[in-house]
């Protein structure tokens, strides 16, 4: 389960970078859905940092334009697929300890900590859709469900439209 979770994550980065691509630029919600994606690509990076045992080379907010970000999402979701792609039950179970950004100390599990950066992921990839739609973009499909069936789910015709889509102002 965790691989699949995984290659959801690289599945679900890669349609939401398109959707953010796709908006209209300039606009405060194209700004933030950019500082959030940096986001979730660095905060990616850093947990696979901790699982091999080395420093991050990105804070978990950094500045990163967007091909920045897409870049470093996608090498560390191919590093945490590689990583998971060899876990056996006792490797998934092994104790990683690390500080966090703020300087505290924890201990956790490997699978925990790959559990987390998928679900971590699809909390951020839910605020980038509904920044996507405020901003006047379509957000991205990225349901898990949606991932394993392979076929894109059509959009939805009760879907709230944008103040700014032109489906908004054919309704004004």
């Amino acid at each position: 389960m965790i691989t699949a979770l995984l290659d959801h994550l690289a599945w679900a980065d890669a349609r939401t970078l398109d959707a953010l691509r796709a908006m209209p630029p300039g606009t405060p919600e194209a700004e933030r859905a950019r500082t959030i994606y940096a986001h979730l690509a660095a905060a990616e990076h850093v947990w696979l940092a901790r699982l091999e045992g080395r420093a991050p080379v990105h804070p978990v907010w950094p500045a990163l334009e967007l091909d920045e970000a897409a870049a470093l999402a996608a090498d560390s979701a191919a590093g945490l697929r590689a990583l998971a792609a060899g876990l056996d039950a006792a490797e998934l179970a092994r104790d990683v300890a690390y500080r966090t950004s703020a300087g505290q100390s924890f201990v956790n599990t490997v699978g925990d900590i790959l559990a987390h950066v998928a679900l971590h992921g699809s909390y951020h990839r839910g605020q980038l859709a509904l920044l996507a739609r405020q901003g006047g973009g379509t957000p991205a499909a990225t349901d898990f469900v949606v991932f394993v069936r392979g076929v894109a789910a059509p959009p939805r015709a009760d879907a709230p439209a944008s103040p700014r889509s032109p489906a908004a102002a054919e309704r004004r």
